[in-house]
């Protein structure tokens, strides 16, 4: 069992950055696969970026990829996700996971632990 915990959400101005947190509970942290996922208001979840056990490997959603870059702590038992060149479209609540698989995956149900979620709005 890992409980999860996102922070760090916010409002912010179009090709503005923020940089999300996932800090993780529980079992060894560094046994997980972990995931963001997003869902905007009326969308279903969609897939934003993963990285592996040990960091080495990561793999972006294409609407992100280039601004987005996921990234860990082990040592912290924490995910991040710095997000940058910001664009209206990238509006919706981001969710970290957990996968206990140890390959890279994009599909939700594929994820064992979610994380509550965390608001993140940008302007235009």
């Amino acid at each position: 069992q890992v409980q999860l915990v996102e922070s760090g959400g916010g409002l912010v101005q179009a090709g503005g950055s923020l940089k999300l947190s996932c800090a993780a509970s529980g079992r060894t942290f560094s046994i997980y696969t972990m995931g963001w996922f997003r869902q905007a208001p009326g969308k279903e979840r969609e897939f934003v970026a993963t990285i592996s056990r040990g960091g080495g490997g990561t793999y972006y959603a294409d609407s992100v990829k280039g601004r987005f870059t996921i990234s860990r702590d082990n040592a912290k038992n924490t995910v991040y996700l710095q997000m940058n060149s910001l664009k209206p479209e990238d509006t919706a609540v981001y969710y970290c996971a957990a996968r206990m698989g140890g390959t890279l995956s994009h599909s939700g149900p594929a994820y064992n632990y979610w994380g509550q979620g965390t608001q993140v709005t940008v302007s235009s």
